[in-house]
């Protein structure tokens, strides 16, 4: 985006972590990343449309604190615009697993993809797990190499989809 004489735009956008009265917000969200890439998460859109705003409202007011589990929103005021979640890995206690990492497409290329996985490593060492994890589908170059310039790097760990078996994910990790 330029202004009239050609210059950048910058817009900013405050990273947080999740608070109860931004369910509604999370929640269009939810729809748009499942829209966008439904490879990328776990549920469909149909069922994610499906679910009642109760249950968004209880998962946010769960994820907005404790050490176990956060989410992590991109908010230029109005919609969210980025999110990305961690939580504690049972077998690894000094790991966070990174996981439904999205930025919306005006906003690709814009940086805040590291300002949300900043968001998620600064609780991740505030909880005292020095490592983060995350998978990233086998095939995604974009997402691998984004991933890398933010300092991840590949383990070799190749793990089966969760839900679509055709496909492999590859396990990447970096310091908190």
């Amino acid at each position: 985006m330029t202004t009239d004489t050609g210059s950048p735009v910058l817009r900013q956008a405050q990273i947080h972590r999740v608070r109860p009265e931004d369910a509604a917000r999370m929640r269009a969200l939810r729809l748009e990343m499942l829209a966008d890439a439904p490879l990328a998460f776990l549920e469909t859109l149909a069922d994610a449309a499906a679910r009642p705003h109760r249950e968004y409202a209880a998962r946010i007011a769960y994820t907005s604190a404790g050490p176990n589990n956060a989410q992590f929103v991109a908010d230029p005021g109005g919609r969210l615009v980025g999110h990305a979640g961690g939580t504690v890995a049972p077998d690894e206690p000094g790991l966070t697993v990174i996981y439904a990492v999205y930025v919306t497409p005006a906003w690709r290329g814009s940086g805040l993809l590291g300002e949300l996985i900043d968001g998620v490593a600064a609780w991740s060492r505030a909880c005292g797990r020095p490592e983060l994890l995350l998978e990233v589908v086998v095939g995604n170059d974009r997402a691998y190499r984004a991933y890398q310039r933010l300092g991840f790097t590949d383990t070799g760990v190749r793990v089966p989809h969760p839900t679509i078996p055709a496909l492999n994910e590859l396990q990447m990790r970096r310091t908190a």
